[in-house]
């Protein structure tokens, strides 16, 4: 049966993210179906987009697999 795992992490720090999903993976005997990702404006309250400085983007990973 197929199964999702959904990753979120900062555009600033996609080493981060590409470190969690890897040791993720290294933990859990899974076959990986399909990975896709998805680049967005940065959730929160609104105000960041008022600001001179913008924030970073949220990165979305959905994982699809089937445990082993």
């Amino acid at each position: 049966m197929q199964q999702i795992k959904i990753f979120k992490g900062a555009e600033s720090d996609i080493e981060s993210l590409e470190r969690q999903i890897n040791d993720w993976l290294a933990r859990n005997p899974v076959r990986v179906v399909q990975m896709s990702g998805n680049i967005a404006p940065q959730s929160g309250d609104g105000r960041a987009r008022l600001s001179a400085v913008p924030n970073d983007s949220d990165l979305l990973v959905l994982l699809v697999y089937e445990p082993a």
